[in-house]
């Protein structure tokens, strides 16, 4: 028998039964709108509760908040399935949802937060974001300035955020800030933020890429949260939210292989039907290994997502390996999309070519995150080199 990439992780029966409830979703409700949520510059909001009513916004989550209980293989079929849905912008604020800014509170979060906030997530009656990175702090997230100041049971928040995907979709906000400047790393909080709170506003983005996801400045003015909207150890802010970019650094590790080979096989099919000088351009060898070049890439960055995924079914700690991942899987997928747009010729250049899209959404990978100098520093920290 041939061998297929991930059988041993996630080959069974009921992991193929799920891929195709979620493929069925990704095709019927996601991918014949592509286009049209790049005019939105949103995903439509009713999709989430179809999504919670499907059980994919909780799939790792405990069922007493409406989760599935799953174990992380099939958190990472959903994620390939959604990255196939046509609008990277669009897989990109599904994602926030269940992989950046919920983690944290069903991990954490008091009994009473997680019935407030994530229950309603899970079905798709909240949208969430994340909110940490700042004008002046993005990757170094020991920067923020973003103040939290106690004022009797409430929390008085000021500042700003930038680079928010689901700005002005969002519901609430999983926030990080500063509650003890004196504290160094001890001194952030991670807190619930509502959307509706006085003083909140945001101003959305103009984008090269990604176009299909909000995208925005968010502003914290005198904004008053109660003190129990506080998530888990307000001493533990910051070591929260370093374990809650595991999740989100999963979701570029994963997703960029699967979109990599579609588009490589995009791209094989236009170069056999494309006849140049006589025989088509797949036939060329210049290009026959350009496709073999590409094909390599491909499969190591699978095999990559496939080790991380292994771990985070274990519960290892994959700090290292996510980390390692990201930086090459995500510049698997921007060389696979620079070398299909020059397949495609002048027609790679066209907004309503696939290679194009992926061309400029791509290039946000290597930033959103933790830009790749800076997984690159963790993995030599670790290593203590």
């Amino acid at each position: 028998m041939p061998y297929e990439p991930g059988e041993d992780i996630y080959g069974s029966p009921e992991h193929r039964a799920f891929r195709e409830t979620v493929r069925r979703f990704v095709q019927t409700e996601l991918v014949p709108r592509a286009r049209e949520f790049d005019k939105m510059g949103r995903i439509d909001k009713s999709l989430y509760r179809k999504m919670g009513e499907l059980g994919f916004l909780g799939i790792r989550y405990d069922p007493k908040y409406g989760g599935l209980g799953l174990d992380y293989s099939y958190q990472a079929i959903f994620l390939e399935e959604i990255a196939l849905c046509d609008n990277a912008g669009v897989a990109m604020g599904i994602s926030v949802q269940t992989d950046m800014a919920t983690p944290a509170l069903h991990r954490f979060g008091s009994e009473e937060l997680k019935q407030k906030y994530l229950v309603p997530a899970i079905r798709g009656e909240m949208v969430a974001a994340i909110a940490v990175t700042e004008p002046a702090a993005g990757s170094d997230v020991a920067r923020i300035q973003t103040r939290a100041v106690r004022d009797g049971n409430y929390w008085v928040i000021n500042g700003s955020k930038m680079y928010i995907t689901n700005a002005a979709t969002a519901d609430w906000l999983c926030l990080l800030a500063v509650t003890d400047p004196e504290a160094g790393y001890n001194g952030f909080t991670q807190i619930i933020v509502p959307t509706d709170s006085s003083g909140f506003s945001y101003k959305l983005l103009d984008k090269i890429g990604n176009i299909g996801s909000d995208t925005g400045l968010l502003f914290f003015d005198d904004v008053r949260v109660p003190i129990t909207n506080t998530i888990g150890d307000p001493q533990r802010g910051f070591q929260q939210q370093m374990m809650q970019f595991q999740d989100e650094r999963m979701v570029p590790v994963v997703m960029a292989p699967v979109q990599a080979r579609q588009l490589w096989e995009i791209t094989l099919q236009h170069c056999q039907q494309r006849v140049v000088f006589g025989k088509p351009l797949s036939k060329h060898q210049v290009n026959q290994h350009k496709f073999v070049d590409m094909l390599i890439q491909i499969t190591a960055a699978e095999e990559m997502a496939h080790r991380c995924i292994r771990m985070m079914m274990r519960g290892i700690d994959a700090t290292r390996d996510i980390s390692m991942a990201k930086v090459f899987n995500t510049n698997v997928l921007q060389y696979v999309a620079t070398t299909c747009v020059q397949l495609f010729g002048g027609a790679g250049y066209c907004w309503e070519n696939a290679a194009a899209r992926a061309f400029v959404d791509s290039r946000l990978l290597t930033i959103g995150g933790g830009a790749d100098e800076v997984m690159k520093q963790i993995v030599a920290k670790m290593l203590q080199i």
